[in-house]
């Protein structure tokens, strides 16, 4: 007896090369896609961290100024630093400064298209206080000019020809109050 031959079921047949081909379109649609899109998301990504940092550094000094009952000097440096120096009593031992440095290519900078934030408080420069030369942190948690009045200000940064990572961190004198804001292309956003 011969054998009979064996009928494969529907089901046993594999895929289709339409099915393999829709299937790889979609893959290389897929990659194409997140090809372009990667550089964005890097960008915005840095300047988040950076923005992120800003924010932590400058809470930071504000606790230090309460908690050492000691006034804290903030100084923005070109291209990318900020400064925290502890304002010494006359006879004591300089405190050595913190510095913080923003990453991966964030600057300080202002965009031509990008407006002031929602809190308006000035977009003359891309560090300002209202003409402020210096500015710091009270014993008693406000944030300051070189007269001790309060200082509202913004600090606006991003990276150059990238205007999608503009970043804003806005300081409100009297409390301190510290917000993030992100431009998302058409407006800020907390």
């Amino acid at each position: 007896m011969t054998p009979s031959p064996v009928i494969p079921s529907p089901r046993e047949h594999g895929f289709s090369l339409v099915e393999v081909l829709m299937v790889t379109g979609l893959i290389a649609a897929l990659s194409a896609i997140a090809v372009l899109v990667m550089p964005f998301a890097q960008a915005a990504a840095r300047a988040d961290a950076s923005s992120a940092g800003l924010v932590s550094v400058l809470r930071m000094a504000r606790e230090q100024a309460i908690s050492q009952r000691r006034a804290f000097s903030v100084t923005f440096t070109d291209p990318n630093q900020v400064v925290i120096q502890r304002v010494d009593l006359p006879g004591e031992a300089a405190t050595p400064p913190t510095t913080y440095t923003l990453d991966a290519g964030v600057e300080f900078r202002l965009f031509t298209a990008v407006p002031d934030t929602p809190d308006a408080f000035g977009n003359t420069a891309a560090t300002w206080f209202g003409g402020a030369l210096t500015v710091s942190y009270t014993s008693e948690g406000e944030f300051v000019d070189e007269n001790g009045d309060p200082a509202n200000g913004s600090v606006f940064i991003g990276r150059n020809n990238e205007p999608l990572s503009a970043r804003a961190v806005t300081i409100f004198g009297p409390t301190a109050l510290v917000r993030e804001w992100h431009w998302n292309g058409v407006q800020w956003n907390d």
